[in-house]
C-alpha cells in the first residue's frame, strides 16, 4: 500500500488585517499517496489555489492568516515551519508549476542561470556540474536545441516552450511532490497533450505524488487517479476519478461534468447576402538584416488567405499558435498591413486612410482573449462601455451624456450585468463579468461584424457556457456576424456554421463545422479533433 506523502487536515485560510479576517477556505482536508496524482478542481474563487500556496506558505505575508488546520508533509507541520526550513523543502522536496510561466520566470536572466541557480539553491553543485545537468533536463523535457535555448531568455521561447522549463526546474531536484496549478490553461491542446504526457511520464520516472489544480475536466478524465472538488472555499466532494464522473454525489460536481460546451450554431437563412470576402491575404513581415538594414527575409504569417463571411453567420478560425489565426483578424481589421483583397459590403477596405476607415470602425468590432488587460483598469465601467459612443464621426449627431449613459445602461442589461455597478472598475469583476463589459463596449456601437480572438479561453467552463449562450442570443437577436478564433473545437462546434483550419499561416482545411469534425480529410485536422475529444 502506497505511503501518504502529504496530509491537510481542516486547513482554513483568511485574508484581511487583524481585527478583520474573511474566512476564504473552511476546514479542507484531504491526503495525498506517493505516486498518486489527486486533481484539486473547481470554478475560479474556489480556494484551489489558495490550498496549494498554503502547503508551502507562498500566500502574502502579513494579508493572509492560516485560522486552522495542519499541512503534514511526512512528520513535518509546514505551517509551523520556520522559513529557512520551508527554503530546504521548496524546489527541493517539493516543487511547483505555476500557471503563467512569464511571470513566473525572470526576464532579466538566461533560461541556464536560473535552472543552475535552483540546482545550486538545493543541492549544493559546481556550476560546471549544474549546468550539465540543466541541459539534460532540457533534452528530457523535450526542448529542441536545449544547448542553445540554455542561453535564450523566457520571451524568446514559446508558450510550450516555456512551460516545458518550468516542469524541468520544478523537476530538477527530483521532489517528492509535485504541485502543479493549471500548468496546460493557456496552451492550444497538441502543446497541452505533450504537456500532460510529459508529466506523466516523468511522475513515473521519478515516482512522485502530483497535486493538479485545474478547471478543466478533461485533464481530469485522463491523468487522475483522484478527484477533490471545490466550491465557495469547501471540499464537498472527493472519490476516485472513475467513481466521481459515472456518479457524482453533489449537485455542483454534476454541474461542472454538464458545463461542456454543447448546443448548436444559431440557425439563419439560406439566402443571405455576403457581409464579409477576403481573398488573396497575405501579412509577411519583413527581417532586415546587414548594415543597412536591407530585407533579407519574411516571417510569413499568412499566406494566400481567402473566405466569404455571410451576413449573421459564424465562422470559426482554428488551429494552434502560431498558425496566422490572429493575425488574420487583426489584418481585416486593417490593425496590421496586409496584402490582397478585404471588401466589406462591397466596400474595399485596403487603401482607405484612418478618416475614411472610421464608419467601418464601428461595423466591425473586437473582443479580445484576456478582458483584464484588454480593460483600461483606470477607466470606469461606464467610461469603458461608452468610450466609442464618444469618437466623433463625420455625418453621426453627437450624444449628450444623458444619451449616452442611457445606452450604457440598456446595453449592460443586454449582456446581463447589473447598471447600477458601471461606476465600479473592473479589478471589481470576475473574469466572466469583465468579458462582459468587454461584448457591452463592442455592442453600444451596433456593430454588424464581430471579431472574437479565444474569448472564452480563460474562462471556467461553467461560466464559459453562460459567455457562448449569451453570444448565440445576441447574434439571433441582431443578426451578429462573427469571425470567432479558438484552439478549443468544442466551443467551435457549438458556436460557428462553418471552420477553417490553419496550419503555418495557410489554409489546411475547410468546410460546414459538423461535417468537417465528423470526417475531417487532413491529417492535422483529425489530430486537432482527436485531441479535443470533440463530441
Amino acid at each position: 500500500m502506497a505511503t501518504t506523502v502529504l496530509d491537510i487536515r481542516n486547513l482554513s485560510v483568511g485574508f484581511g488585517r487583524a481585527g478583520s479576517i474573511d474566512p476564504v477556505t473552511h476546514d479542507v482536508s484531504f491526503s495525498l499517496k506517493r505516486g498518486e496524482t489527486l486533481a484539486l478542481v473547481g470554478e475560479s474563487g474556489s480556494g484551489k489555489s489558495v490550498t496549494a500556496n498554503a502547503i508551502l506558505k507562498l500566500l502574502p505575508k502579513g494579508s493572509a492568516h492560516y485560522l486552522n488546520g495542519e499541512i503534514c508533509f511526512g512528520d513535518t507541520n509546514t505551517l509551523r515551519c520556520s522559513e529557512r526550513e520551508l527554503r530546504g523543502i521548496r524546489g527541493g522536496r517539493i516543487g511547483m508549476i505555476f500557471q503563467e510561466p512569464m511571470v513566473s520566470l525572470n526576464p532579466l536572466h538566461k533560461i541556464g542561470k536560473q535552472l543552475v541557480e535552483v540546482v545550486g539553491i538545493h543541492r549544493g553543485l559546481r556550476t560546471s556540474q549544474a549546468q550539465q545537468l540543466a541541459l539534460q533536463w532540457l533534452e528530457k523535457v523535450g526542448i529542441r536545441h536545449a544547448k542553445q535555448k540554455l542561453n535564450a531568455y523566457p520571451h524568446e521561447l514559446s508558450g510550450g516552450e516555456r512551460q516545458r522549463v518550468m516542469i524541468a526546474m520544478a523537476l530538477i531536484n527530483e521532489p517528492e511532490i509535485l504541485i502543479a496549478d493549471e500548468p496546460t490553461t493557456a496552451l492550444d491542446v497538441s502543446v497541452q497533450a505533450q504537456i500532460l504526457d510529459l508529466l506523466v511520464q516523468l511522475q513515473q520516472e521519478l515516482g512522485m505524488a502530483m497535486l493538479f489544480i485545474t478547471h478543466d475536466l478533461s485533464i481530469v478524465r485522463r491523468i487522475a487517479d483522484n478527484v477533490c472538488v471545490m466550491q465557495n472555499g469547501r471540499l464537498i466532494e472527493s472519490a476516485p476519478c472513475q467513481t466521481l464522473f459515472e456518479s457524482p454525489s453533489h449537485p455542483y460536481t454534476q454541474k461542472l461534468i454538464d458545463s461542456d460546451p454543447k448546443g448548436t450554431p444559431v440557425s439563419m437563412p439560406s439566402d443571405v447576402p455576403t457581409l464579409l470576402s477576403v481573398d488573396n491575404l497575405k501579412v509577411w513581415f519583413p527581417i532586415t538584416g546587414g548594415v543597412f538594414k536591407r530585407v533579407v527575409s519574411h516571417v510569413k504569417a499568412v499566406t494566400d488567405m481567402g473566405f466569404e463571411l455571410k451576413r449573421g453567420q459564424s465562422m470559426g478560425l482554428v488551429g494552434e499558435s502560431g498558425s496566422g489565426k490572429s493575425t488574420t483578424g487583426m489584418a481585416i481589421l486593417k490593425l496590421v498591413a496586409s496584402q490582397g483583397s478585404i471588401c466589406y459590403q462591397n466596400q474595399e477596405l485596403q487603401g482607405l486612410d484612418r478618416k475614411a476607415m472610421l464608419p467601418f470602425r464601428r461595423k466591425m468590432q473586437v473582443v479580445f482573449q484576456d478582458p483584464f488587460s484588454a480593460l483600461n483598469p483606470r477607466m470606469s465601467v461606464a467610461q469603458v462601455i461608452g468610450e466609442g459612443l464618444r469618437v466623433k464621426v463625420e455625418g453621426q449627431a453627437k450624444l449628450d451624456e444623458a444619451e449616452i449613459d442611457a445606452r450604457i445602461c440598456a446595453v449592460m442589461r443586454e449582456v446581463e450585468l447589473d447598471p447600477q455597478s458601471r461606476h465600479r472598475y473592473p479589478n471589481e469583476f470576475s473574469g466572466g463579468q469583465r468579458q462582459r463589459i468587454a461584448i457591452a463596449r463592442a455592442l453600444i456601437l451596433k456593430p454588424e461584424f464581430l471579431l472574437l480572438d479565444e474569448p472564452t479561453s480563460s474562462l471556467d467552463r461553467t461560466v464559459q457556457a453562460q459567455v457562448l449562450q449569451l453570444l448565440k442570443d445576441l447574434q439571433a437577436k441582431h443578426g451578429l456576424t462573427y469571425l470567432f478564433i479558438s484552439h478549443d473545437l468544442n466551443v467551435v462546434k457549438s458556436l460557428c456554421h462553418y471552420t477553417i483550419v490553419m496550419k503555418n499561416g495557410q489554409v489546411v482545411e475547410h468546410g460546414e463545422t459538423e461535417t468537417l469534425f465528423a470526417t475531417p480529410k487532413q491529417d492535422y485536422t483529425r489530430q486537432l479533433v482527436e485531441l479535443s475529444s470533440v463530441h
